[in-house]
Protein backbone atom coordinates (compact mmCIF):
# COMPACT_ATOMS: atom_id res chain seq x y z
CA UNK A 1 0.00 0.00 0.00
CA UNK A 2 1.13 3.43 -0.78
CA UNK A 3 0.20 6.54 1.55
CA UNK A 4 -1.20 9.28 -0.56
CA UNK A 5 -1.46 13.07 0.85
CA UNK A 6 -3.27 15.28 -1.22
CA UNK A 7 -3.65 19.21 -0.25
CA UNK A 8 -6.53 21.22 -1.61
CA UNK A 9 -6.56 24.90 -2.10
CA UNK A 10 -8.55 25.38 1.04
CA UNK A 11 -5.22 23.87 3.00
CA UNK A 12 -7.12 20.99 4.10
CA UNK A 13 -5.09 17.73 3.91
CA UNK A 14 -6.56 14.14 2.98
CA UNK A 15 -4.63 11.17 3.12
CA UNK A 16 -5.29 7.81 1.57
CA UNK A 17 -3.65 4.35 0.93
CA UNK A 18 -3.47 3.11 -2.17
CA UNK A 19 -2.40 -0.54 -3.50
CA UNK A 20 0.58 -0.23 -5.66
CA UNK A 21 -0.39 -0.76 -8.58
CA UNK A 22 -3.44 2.37 -8.62
CA UNK A 23 -0.53 4.21 -7.47
CA UNK A 24 1.34 3.27 -10.25
CA UNK A 25 -1.37 4.01 -12.37
CA UNK A 26 -2.09 7.21 -11.05
CA UNK A 27 1.77 8.56 -11.02
CA UNK A 28 1.98 7.34 -14.67
CA UNK A 29 -1.40 9.39 -15.92
CA UNK A 30 -0.33 12.15 -13.89
CA UNK A 31 3.19 11.95 -15.74
CA UNK A 32 1.70 11.79 -19.33
CA UNK A 33 -0.69 14.75 -18.59
CA UNK A 34 1.12 17.09 -16.37
CA UNK A 35 -1.32 17.51 -13.72
CA UNK A 36 -1.10 15.98 -10.70
CA UNK A 37 -1.83 13.02 -8.58
CA UNK A 38 -3.83 15.25 -6.16
CA UNK A 39 -5.58 16.90 -9.17
CA UNK A 40 -7.05 12.98 -10.19
CA UNK A 41 -7.69 12.50 -6.28
CA UNK A 42 -9.68 15.80 -6.11
CA UNK A 43 -12.07 15.14 -9.74
CA UNK A 44 -12.14 11.22 -8.68
CA UNK A 45 -13.96 12.67 -5.48
CA UNK A 46 -15.57 15.64 -6.54
CA UNK A 47 -17.35 13.93 -9.31
CA UNK A 48 -18.15 10.52 -7.43
CA UNK A 49 -19.17 11.74 -3.73
CA UNK A 50 -23.18 12.29 -4.75
CA UNK A 51 -23.08 8.28 -5.71
CA UNK A 52 -21.67 7.52 -2.70
CA UNK A 53 -23.60 9.05 -0.77
CA UNK A 54 -26.49 8.01 -2.14
CA UNK A 55 -25.46 4.44 -2.44
CA UNK A 56 -24.03 4.56 1.73
CA UNK A 57 -26.25 6.43 2.71
CA UNK A 58 -29.62 4.22 1.72
CA UNK A 59 -27.36 0.90 2.72
CA UNK A 60 -27.71 2.52 6.51
CA UNK A 61 -30.94 3.52 6.18
CA UNK A 62 -32.01 -0.30 5.10
CA UNK A 63 -29.81 -1.35 7.79
CA UNK A 64 -32.23 0.64 10.41
CA UNK A 65 -35.59 -0.18 9.10
CA UNK A 66 -37.82 -2.14 10.38
CA UNK A 67 -38.35 -5.78 10.29
CA UNK A 68 -40.88 -6.26 7.83
CA UNK A 69 -44.61 -6.90 8.62
CA UNK A 70 -46.79 -9.37 7.33
CA UNK A 71 -50.48 -7.23 5.38
CA UNK A 72 -52.21 -8.67 8.20
CA UNK A 73 -50.04 -6.61 11.05
CA UNK A 74 -49.98 -3.86 9.10
CA UNK A 75 -54.00 -4.09 8.87
CA UNK A 76 -53.86 -4.64 12.80
CA UNK A 77 -51.44 -1.76 13.05
CA UNK A 78 -53.37 0.88 11.25
CA UNK A 79 -56.44 -0.23 13.03
CA UNK A 80 -58.32 -1.86 9.70
CA UNK A 81 -58.70 -5.09 11.14
CA UNK A 82 -62.65 -5.61 10.93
Amino acid sequence: MICMTCHTEENSTLSIRLDPEVEKRLSELARRTGRTKSYYARELIEKNIEDLEDHYLAEARLEKRRPSLSNRQVRKELGLDN
